[in-house]
């Protein structure tokens, strides 16, 4: 009984070592795919911010549009922007009508007044929209979903 006992223990310890090994190895791979998932780039994206507008913020026209946000298309197709909307921490909020990026282009979004182009948008504003010290740009899907958030300065 003795040397049958011996194996049936040697034969536990194997199959527990190889268990040990196993979920180690499985882990990262478990971590690492996850990680993957919630660190995938979106397709559209926030990609630059231009909060305190250069020059003396006097409220003309060329001042508002010097404050802004780059959106870009990080993908090689087309997409289309219609019911996406662009905030900030104050409730300001501009709704993308029928606006199409092309691929991996960037669109820039402006304050101030302006004849919207393929490059250029405008919010048509009279006040400025970014806080220069501190605000978050959060970009929202048609169907009110988070895609992307830039946050600058101090968090109030």
């Amino acid at each position: 009984m003795s040397s049958a006992s011996s194996s049936v223990r040697r034969i536990a310890a194997t199959v527990l070592a190889a268990g040990a090994i196993v979920s180690a190895a499985a882990l990262p791979a478990a971590a690492h795919d996850g990680d993957r998932h919630h660190q995938q780039r979106p397709r559209v994206e926030i990609s630059r911010v231009q909060a305190d507008s250069p020059g003396r913020e006097d409220r003309s026209n060329r001042s508002l549009n010097g404050e802004w946000v780059e959106i870009t298309n990080t993908t090689r197709n087309p997409f289309n922007l219609r019911g996406w909307t662009l905030r900030d921490n104050g409730g300001n909020r501009y709704r993308f009508d029928n606006v199409r990026i092309g691929s991996r282009a960037t669109i820039r979004i402006h304050s101030g007044n302006g004849r919207d182009t393929r490059t250029d948008l405008f919010q048509d504003r009279r006040d400025y929209v970014w806080d220069n010290r501190s605000d978050t740009a959060t970009l929202r899907d048609d169907r009110g979903r988070t895609v992307d958030t830039e946050t600058w300065g101090r968090r109030r």
